[in-house]
């Protein structure tokens, strides 16, 4: 079983205390497992640490506008007007997949069976049992229980609840027209965690739960998860396959930033809750050196940080979108206009 980095106090410090030379970003919590493993290697080969605080996407787009860290992540990319107005540059790094990780006493990863319809009308209350009628004519010989479900939120500002409720909003009309997609939004029922390790352990710890994280939070906190019906009609495995599936036909010149969605894609084998992830740089940064070097951590990343990404689920972006995402740093540039990269 392949093991994955996620420090206790959800950030990467990997160079003891802060230096000058370190990189400073703070963020999404849907790639800090792949950020640890990359900012370990990065720091072995060049000695330049990352303290990177998992803090949550809101969070990260807040300390990036604030001018606090070299760069920001996001998993709910900025549109274009936002992006042109807070002058930053947006990247995609790296694509995963959310699921609905759950917690009932005899149920197995991969045996429970949902439907975004489903989940959307647990998550407003509508489904209240586990043994509903509906849930159970999906699972014939799955032994449901007669026990009210306790589904779980993200209660910071974060993009895994925008991929989240950007997927339920695609699949339920009653979810699009009641709560809609965004990084917060007001939950009709359940309890709340902060960040993906918050609602990990929420669900570890809360009998007959169900919450959404990202997939290698699933697997290093050993929890069962459930199968999503995809646009297909399938019930795919959650892996890195089927999250390459989903980005398959992805366009990713249709929006500004590479801010596109993989929610819901067509594909035999396609996993429906897939995002990519998101970096933002200022693009005129007041200290172009520390914006140079969070540069160059990702362009390291993109050359060397394949096989640590794959390794626990994560999928590495195609070679052209990455030689897409270089042409783009071009845009990032110093005091005198000569781009940093």
């Amino acid at each position: 079983m392949r093991k994955i980095l996620i420090l206790a106090a959800a950030s990467i410090g990997l160079s003891g205390a802060v230096q000058a030379a370190d990189i400073t970003g703070a963020g999404a919590t849907f790639p800090f497992p792949i950020y640890a493993k990359w900012a370990e290697a990065y720091k072995k080969e060049t000695n330049i640490g990352l303290n990177y605080q998992s803090i949550g996407s809101g969070g990260g787009i807040r300390q990036i506008k604030a001018k606090t860290v070299a760069f920001g992540a996001t998993d709910a990319p900025l549109k274009g007007e936002d992006l042109t107005k807070e002058g930053l540059i947006q990247f995609p790094t790296v694509m995963g997949g959310v699921v609905p990780a759950i917690n009932i006493a005899g149920v197995e990863a991969g045996k429970l069976k949902l439907t975004g319809q489903l989940i959307a009308e647990i998550y407003l209350g509508d489904i209240k049992k586990w043994n509903d009628p509906k849930i159970a004519a999906l699972n014939a010989g799955v032994t449901l229980p007669d026990a009210s479900i306790n589904p779980v939120y993200r209660s910071d500002g974060s993009g895994t609840t925008f991929v989240w409720t950007d997927y339920l909003s695609r699949v339920s009309p009653d979810w699009k027209t009641k709560i809609g997609a965004n990084q917060s939004v007001q939950w009709p029922v359940g309890i709340g965690g902060k960040g993906n390790e918050g609602v990990s352990a929420s669900v570890k710890q809360v009998a007959n739960s169900i919450g959404y994280v990202e997939y290698a939070y699933a697997k290093q906190n050993k929890l069962a998860y459930a199968l999503v019906q995809n646009a297909d009609g399938n019930y795919p495995a959650p892996d890195d396959k089927a999250f390459q599936a989903a980005a398959a036909n992805a366009n990713w010149n249709e929006a500004p930033g590479f801010g596109i969605s993989l929610n819901n894609q067509k594909g035999a084998q396609a996993w429906p809750i897939t995002s990519a992830t998101f970096i933002l740089v200022h693009a005129k940064p007041e200290k172009p050196e520390e914006a140079q070097a969070a540069l160059k951590f990702f362009d390291w990343a993109y050359k060397s940080g394949d096989a640590l990404a794959t390794g626990i689920d994560y999928v590495p972006l195609p070679g052209n979108v990455k030689d897409m995402v270089r042409a783009a740093w071009k845009g990032v540039v110093d005091n005198s206009g000569k781009p940093i990269f």
